[in-house]
């Protein structure tokens, strides 16, 4: 195949987006025409190994030797692995109709931290980082193809913050894409900080219970949804990135759920359900027995029961309440002490006060048991976002059960389940089961 072929497959592969860089070399009778991507080449050795070199060399077939004898140099075969060394950092150069490929990759993985909110213990740690071109320089790292989109926008009238949005304009939802594209351009705020202040603006239910997008630090995670035909969205200086849209089951899984085998897989999403339960309805239920309907128990679980509240003051209700907000002190607690001193500062604290309020006779054994349930099943979700939403549905099904009881707990599960198939995240019905199966065979694809 001409070079002119390749050239133009090149161009054709790039057409819809703005990444492909062009530079033409044109100096004393030396022509050389340049192509890469910005975000992924190291800029200061493309000038040292390239374009200086190209203005002190005397003529072109001593800049052609030149080249052939740099360890980066990659002979072109064929204009798929043309288009593939491109989106993979290196430098396309076209002298006298003759290609060249440079490796000039830019390595940013020393420049990231390690993820401190989506750790694994199988697969990659890296997490994105807080400048916009270090992280899509990862995101490319791990997606190479030509398809993937880059779009930017400049939001925010003070601060003027750059917003990349990033997609595979061959598999990405169109529906989606169009909705994100018209919210950004008709946003109008003086000063946009942080991702979450993003995530706030795009949604036009801002008073929604549940998140509508998936806010995430993994660059693992964010090319395996674009993979399945998502949008990412990384706002310059900050180090999460926004995906839409996001169902319900996005919050319910994690990158590890892929690295296990399909047993330990399934047992592990059972059990982080289980746990969602657990922490949504367990309090619901013990106020809902206890206080209206006790014989749901067992004869003597019912008995050992009343008899673990004996001396208690308050219904079942108000010990359930005053035990539930002093757990949610100290969960708020160990969020803004200091590292050093917030894991030793709420465990001391959470033993005292269990001890303190079983010994005083204003909460039961069993209460304490069911509240230490309840906040380890609410560790059990994987995504923060969610997790903050079921502490506040647990208190609103906790109201409608000590009115109505277990009739009314039913009734208020059932109005969740409503509530959630109204809800859509850009377009997507919001309880849609994703097709992971298929993003995962794309993702295997495009490694």
């Amino acid at each position: 195949m001409s070079s002119e072929e390749i050239l133009l497959w090149i161009k054709e592969q790039f057409k819809n987006t703005t990444e492909l860089t062009q530079k033409t070399l044109d100096y004393d009778n030396k022509h050389a025409l340049l192509f890469y991507v910005k975000s992924l080449i190291d800029q200061e050795s493309l000038q040292k190994l390239i374009i200086k070199p190209f203005f002190e060399m005397a003529n072109e077939n001593q800049f052609k030797a030149y080249l052939i004898a740099l360890p980066q140099f990659q002979k072109v075969e064929s204009k798929e692995q043309a288009v593939s060394e491109v989106t993979n950092g290196n430098t396309l150069i076209v002298i006298q109709h003759d290609l060249y490929l440079i490796d000039l990759q830019l390595a940013t993985n020393n420049q990231v931290s390690t993820t401190s909110v989506e750790t694994t213990i199988h697969g990659s740690n890296i997490a994105l980082s807080e400048n916009l071109m270090t992280n899509i320089n990862l995101i490319r790292t791990y997606y190479h193809q030509a398809s993937l989109s880059i779009e930017y926008f400049t939001k925010g009238e003070v601060n003027q913050q750059k917003i990349a949005i990033i997609y595979d304009k061959e598999l990405v939802n169109t529906k989606a894409l169009e909705i994100i594209k018209q919210k950004l351009q008709q946003l109008d705020q003086q000063v946009i900080s942080a991702s979450t202040e993003l995530n706030n603006y795009l949604n036009d239910k801002r008073f929604s219970l549940f998140p509508q997008m998936l806010m995430t630090e993994r660059p693992d995670r964010i090319v395996y949804n674009i993979a399945g035909g998502k949008i990412a969205l990384i706002l310059d200086g900050n180090a999460q990135a926004l995906i839409a849209p996001a169902v319900f089951f996005d919050f319910m899984t994690t990158m590890e759920d892929n690295y296990h085998t399909l047993f330990i897989s399934l047992f592990v999403r059972i059990l982080r359900y289980a746990g969602l339960f657990v922490s949504l309805l367990l309090p619901g239920l013990y106020v809902g027995i206890t206080s209206f309907a006790p014989e749901v128990f067992r004869t003597e679980l019912a008995l050992t029961v009343a008899g673990s509240r004996i001396g208690v003051p308050f219904s079942s209700f108000v010990e359930v309440l005053f035990m539930l907000f002093f757990m949610e002190l100290l969960l708020e607690a160990s969020i803004r002490l200091p590292k050093a001193v917030s894991a030793t500062a709420t465990t001391v604290g959470g033993l005292i006060l269990g001890s303190a309020v079983t010994e005083a006779a204003l909460a039961s054994n069993i209460m304490v048991i069911i509240v230490s349930a309840v906040a380890i099943s609410t560790f059990v979700i994987p995504v923060n976002e969610l997790a903050f939403t079921i502490r506040i549905v647990r208190l609103i099904l906790l109201l409608i059960t000590s009115v109505f009881g277990l009739a009314g707990l039913t009734l208020g599960l059932y109005g969740l389940i409503m509530y959630l198939v109204y809800l859509d995240s850009f377009g997507e019905p919001y309880l849609r089961l994703f097709n992971y199966q298929k993003a995962k065979k794309s993702s295997e694809g495009q490694a």
